[in-house]
């Protein structure tokens, strides 16, 4: 039983650290770009991609184990888990728009774009590739979906406080933020000590 809690914990501190989905997998460049202006924005972003990857991971998993493999039908596996992802999506839409508006509309076309969000996709598709259970999947998929929270607010943050830099006519706008993104992704290789 402690093996594997530890077997559980290490997957999440790699996941979310060393082998952080954004920085060093490079899943997930649009949101991550597109939605970290503000940090409030961006915390909101990072929940509903908390949100989805994780429930997408438990889902997945179960169809993949249940019905997939008992009918031999593996190959359909990347087709189902878009549906599901995109399902999952319209479900989070929904519930934004219900009841967090500001949110909703602060996220604007992001929200839908999870949707294709590779970095969802990619997750399901890493837990079927590395035959992890559906525990070991879903604990897999939050920690992903963490590493993509707290790289996403780290830019945002940063974003924000150039604001009130004096940043060179060349580097304004996207450059500086390809910069400073590549900047934390060296920043984050430093984690890979931790495992």
């Amino acid at each position: 039983m402690f093996a594997q809690v530890q077997e559980l914990l290490l997957l999440l501190i790699g996941s979310a650290l060393v082998s952080n989905v954004v920085l060093s997998q490079f899943l997930g460049l649009c949101p991550f770009l597109g939605v970290s202006k503000k940090v409030e924005t961006a915390a909101g972003m990072g929940t509903a991609v908390i949100f989805v990857i994780t429930l997408a991971s438990a889902v997945a998993g179960v169809i993949y184990k249940y019905v997939l493999q008992r009918f031999g039908i593996e190959y359909l596996q990347t087709i189902v888990f878009i549906l599901v992802i995109a399902a999952l999506v319209q479900f989070v839409e929904m519930f934004l728009k219900k009841f967090m508006v500001s949110l909703y509309e602060a996220l604007g076309v992001y929200l839908p774009l999870i949707t294709t969000n590779c970095a969802v996709l990619g997750v399901a598709l890493t837990n079927v590739q590395n035959e992890y259970g559906i525990l070991t999947g879903i604990v897999n998929g939050f920690a992903t979906a963490l590493g993509f929270t707290i790289s996403i607010i780290i830019l945002a943050g940063i974003r924000e406080k150039m604001q009130y830099n004096d940043v060179p006519e060349s580097f304004k706008g996207m450059p500086i933020v390809l910069l400073t993104a590549g900047l934390m992704a060296i920043a984050f290789c430093g984690f890979s000590g931790l495992l």
